[in-house]
């Protein structure tokens, strides 16, 4: 079988790529993202990145491995929805996380704890000290004003949560089982 020139092109019209482009099928791809990183680094659930997304988990999930190829409309959408730099998601040599979006994580987790402290404070001095340190952390970081206090159990879930409750699955057996039973 002869190649017709050097560009590797067969006879036949097909082409032979150069050994050095071909990857091997057992190869890894290179990670290109860090998606999921910052998205658990920031506390957002899948679901709710799902929901805000407008896609299903399964392609949030898809999106989120860090060997897949996305669109740059894709990666705009995550950059929104989690506020960091589109740059803070690409892969840059051996860093797993930008120091930005580390910074921006944990500011995120100290505002969660401020705000729980200040819904659950029993005294008005500890209120006070609660709401300074909620207004000194929204003067650093101005998009934490909307930032919420930790879920606690036993707390009532708002609406938008309300789509996981139905997402359960129950067994029609079990369904069953207690509408069987009479009444007192």
């Amino acid at each position: 079988m002869s190649t017709n020139g050097s560009n590797g092109a067969h006879a036949n019209g097909s082409k032979v790529l150069n050994d050095n482009v071909v990857r091997n099928n057992n190869e890894q791809a290179p990670p290109l993202h860090c998606i999921r990183q910052v998205r658990e680094q920031q506390n957002i659930s899948s679901r709710r990145a799902a929901r805000q997304l407008g896609k299903n988990l399964r392609e949030i999930n898809r999106q989120e491995e860090e060997t897949s190829d996305l669109c740059l409309s894709d990666l705009y959408a995550w950059q929104k929805l989690l506020g960091v730099p589109v740059a803070d998601l690409l892969i840059d040599g051996e860093t797993p996380l930008s120091r930005p979006v580390l910074e921006r994580a944990r500011l995120v987790r100290m505002m969660k704890t401020a705000a729980a402290i200040r819904e659950e404070c029993q005294t008005k001095q500890v209120e006070r000290l609660a709401e300074r340190l909620i207004d000194q952390l929204v003067e650093i970081m101005p998009e934490l004003k909307d930032v919420g206090a930790w879920h606690t159990v036993g707390q009532r879930r708002s609406l938008d949560e309300f789509g996981r409750v139905f997402d359960r699955r129950l067994s029609e057996d079990l369904l069953f089982q207690y509408s069987s039973e009479p009444l007192d």
